[in-house]
């Protein structure tokens, strides 16, 4: 009769060993791109059409001292496969996560890091950008991932970066710099001092199809000062990193350039909005991603506001 208790006990333990090992996290597949310098590239999907929370390039670097993340993905369970992805490299503490801007796919990760006590860092218009989008980003973003977006958060910055920062992870210094609004209002720059790696956030894409969010103008007019930036090599927000960053900048610029003549002629011509998503910019089509439906948006966003100059 006295098995029996011990027999539960048995039972009862192996039921919690596996349940432990089902919720540890499945580490994300990571490229060292330089000493200290580790990225995870999130696959070209759109947002609302088999969006799993794991489009955009998130990653970490490790300092003497620690590790700052930066961005964390989509989601709460992104955000714990790239923690579990740490943790097969380093056990340092992890001193900071850094958000690059407020879009989804780079923030909802932020709960994962949580019990590690960081330090929440991103452009000084940030806190408010994420309590604007709130409701709208937590509505959608549970219908497009359901269960999968269990237990992601909005964690706003507690350190708001409005022009230039540096972070220290020992022997490693970080600096941040603030831009004005281009892609979005509250976009983030980290360039690693030690290896010239320069994470852009979403001011750079490769590949996929730029998508815009904030003032395309004022875009164009940084990027002169975004390519004097000393770096050596690039992490974009999406897609391949890069040394031949400027001409990626430069493609980028052009891409912009013909969409917006094109949308101005249009509008001359008195084009409608509709007609102008089909053909603006359509000689690009063959350079990118995902551009059919990105450069739709773009036009949509852009037409209006061009409208008025």
């Amino acid at each position: 009769m006295q098995k029996y208790p011990k027999l539960a006990t048995c039972c009862l333990g192996l039921i919690c060993l596996i349940a432990f090992a089902s919720a540890r996290a499945e580490a994300l597949a990571m490229e060292k791109v330089a000493d200290g310098v580790y990225v995870h590239h999130g696959v070209h999907e759109e947002l609302d059409e088999g969006y799993h929370g794991d489009i955009c390039n998130i990653g970490f670097i490790v300092g003497k001292k620690g590790v700052a993340v930066v961005d964390s993905g989509g989601s709460y369970r992104v955000g714990m496969q790239l923690r579990e992805a740490i943790r097969k490299v380093t056990d340092l503490p992890i001193l900071y996560v850094i958000n690059t801007h407020v879009h989804p796919d780079h923030i909802f990760g932020n709960a994962a890091f949580k019990a590690d006590q960081p330090i929440f860092v991103g452009h000084a218009k940030l806190a408010d950008a994420m309590e604007l989008r709130k409701e709208t980003y937590l509505r959608n973003n549970q219908a497009w991932l359901g269960e999968a977006f269990a237990g992601s958060e909005m964690i706003k910055p507690a350190l708001a970066v409005a022009s230039k920062q540096e972070l220290d992870l020992g022997e490693r210094t970080l600096s941040l710099q603030a831009w004005p609004p281009a892609h979005t209002s509250a976009d983030l720059t980290v360039l690693d001092q030690k290896t010239g790696t320069l994470w852009t956030g979403d001011l750079l894409f490769v590949e996929r199809t730029p998508s815009m969010d904030g003032d395309t103008l004022s875009w164009l007019k940084i990027i002169p000062d975004l390519e004097k930036l000393p770096a050596q090599l690039a992490i974009p927000g999406h897609g391949a990193v890069t040394k031949e960053w400027q001409a990626a900048m430069e493609k980028e610029k052009h891409y912009f350039e013909i969409l917006l003549a094109d949308i101005r002629s249009n509008i001359k011509q008195g084009i409608s909005m509709e007609k102008t998503m089909e053909t603006a910019a359509a000689g690009e089509r063959t350079q990118w991603v995902l551009f059919d439906s990105v450069n739709r948006r773009n036009v949509n966003i852009l037409y209006p506001k061009l409208e008025w100059e």
